[in-house]
């Protein structure tokens, strides 16, 4: 094997498939990049056997060959030569990388112990915007629960042309809070509804932004098989395994009405929250929210036994009924996050959920279970 290709190019392919390579003790194999050079292309592949990247480098083949190195060895290495063309090839079960005036060998294994990645058999297809599907895949995600105690809520459900949306549905829920946005589909029509891991998830988020969207490329293609998703873009494609079982009907616990409705500015209601974080006991993080129509406020305080108490009103839209409700400020601020300009702020009672939502908007919302006083 043998090919030369630029160092910016092997960056940046080793980037995008380097971060599935972990430390497994059990299989060191899977701590390694396969390197495949046909007289075609050079693709890369990593895998910790959940899920699976493949991406494709743009290099000249002299000879055509396979081996496996050390991810992480071999990303560090590349990052630290110039900006010049690197020269890669095989001698004596060791990969020989040069460029500049340096050159160095990595020990490696054979490619055949590197496990086979799947293909997605059954599959349907989706396009779905590149940027769109990032957005609303980090929109979604942070509500996923954190541990797997009911494994389908680890994860984020995945809903195609169901009844809640003519296009893509995300949802993810760990029962404290609810996140749900719709991204549109430009290509598909078949209904699907899956579960994606919640690791998948921030993966897919991660290559997609290092996805450089060559030629104008802007569409992601979604392959939806029976217990595996794949996605491809740019120069990678990347697969992995589903969550066996049916996603809770969390419809049911999104309020239809509600008494009391604030608008107010985003980065004011974010930093006014921070502030009163600071005064909050360990592990309860309770704010309260006291929305005031005659006095066209929201108060937001806090109290604390071990620091102190904080106070502070934000001048607001508020129509309805006097109404307060005491949340985990850390969950309203990982919806507020993805809510830009002025939010909705939807509550009903102390004791209901209350809604976030970007004002004027009906694409995501952000549902917080109050903390019972």
């Amino acid at each position: 094997m043998k090919f030369t290709c630029t160092k910016e190019n092997l960056d940046q392919v080793l980037n995008l498939i380097s971060a599935l390579a972990g430390k497994q003790s059990h299989l060191p194999i899977l701590a390694h990049v396969l390197i495949r050079a046909t007289e075609a292309k050079v693709d890369l592949s990593a895998t910790n056997l959940e899920m699976g990247v493949r991406a494709t480098l743009r290099a000249k083949v002299e000879s055509p060959g396979e081996f496996t190195v050390p991810a992480k060895t071999l990303a560090d290495y590349v990052n630290l030569l110039p900006e010049d063309q690197v020269e890669v090839s095989l001698q004596d079960h060791e990969l020989i990388v040069s460029g500049g005036n340096s050159s160095t060998k990595i020990k490696g294994l054979p490619a055949d112990e590197f496990p086979i990645l799947p293909e997605v058999e059954g599959k349907l297809s989706y396009s779905i915007n590149a940027v769109a599907l990032r957005d609303g895949l980090s929109k979604t995600v942070i509500a996923a629960a954190k541990n797997e105690i009911r494994p389908e809520l680890s994860g984020v459900y995945a809903g195609f042309f169901t009844e809640r949306f003519a296009g893509l549905t995300l949802a993810a829920t760990d029962s404290y809070r609810l996140a749900e946005t719709h991204v549109p589909v430009t290509q598909g029509d078949t209904e699907a509804k899956v579960i994606i891991p919640a690791r998948t998830v921030y993966e897919m988020s991660r290559l997609i932004s290092l996805g450089r969207g060559e030629e104008n490329e802007t569409q992601v293609r979604l392959f939806v098989g029976e217990n595996q998703i794949a996605l491809r873009y740019d120069n990678f494609e990347m697969t992995s395994r589903l969550i066996e079982g049916n996603y809770p009907d969390y419809a049911q616990i999104i309020p239809t009405s509600f008494k009391t409705t604030a608008r107010l500015p985003v980065e004011v209601l974010s930093n006014k929250i921070r502030a009163a974080g600071i005064f909050t006991t360990s592990g309860v993080n309770a704010v309260s929210f006291d929305l005031n129509a005659g006095e066209h406020s929201v108060g937001v305080s806090s109290v604390s036994t071990q620091t102190g108490a904080h106070d502070s009103r934000i001048d607001a839209e508020v129509v309805g009924e006097e109404n307060s409700i005491l949340l985990n400020h850390r969950y309203v601020l990982d919806g507020l996050q993805h809510i830009e300009g002025e939010a909705e702020f939807k509550v009903n009672s102390a004791d209901a959920p209350c809604l976030f939502s970007p004002k004027g908007q009906n694409d995501y919302l952000y549902i917080v279970m109050p903390i019972r006083q």
